[in-house]
């Protein structure tokens, strides 16, 4: 990959919301009808909020929908979402990665 190459994931996070959606989907959590539906409503509000739509917000979408739809079939709670944030911004000081240049494997 050239260094000027587009990477499929800028942070890990994103590589990890994607790897959970992909896991949720096969493990029958939802359809990919509903993962559509979710995802393209989120960015839908966000386009309406003023999102420019230039690629660089896609993930924080597809995070936003994950959050609403897991959220919604009761796979998690408001509560553990709360907990789980905590978690993440607090190691996100400890543990600065660069973003994956390889392809990752899920399963």
């Amino acid at each position: 990959m050239t260094p000027d190459a587009d990477p499929t994931f800028r942070e890990p996070w994103e590589a990890q919301a994607f790897g959970i959606v992909v896991k949720l989907h096969e493990a029958g959590a939802f359809t990919w009808t509903e993962w559509a539906e979710a995802l393209s409503g989120e960015i839908r509000a966000a386009q309406q909020a003023g999102d420019p739509d230039t690629g660089e917000t896609y993930y924080r979408h597809w995070l936003a929908a994950l959050e609403s739809l897991v959220r919604r079939k009761g796979l998690v709670s408001d509560a553990e979402l709360r907990t789980r944030r905590l978690e993440v911004a607090a190691n996100a000081a400890r543990h600065q990665h660069q973003a994956r240049r390889t392809p990752l494997a899920i399963g």
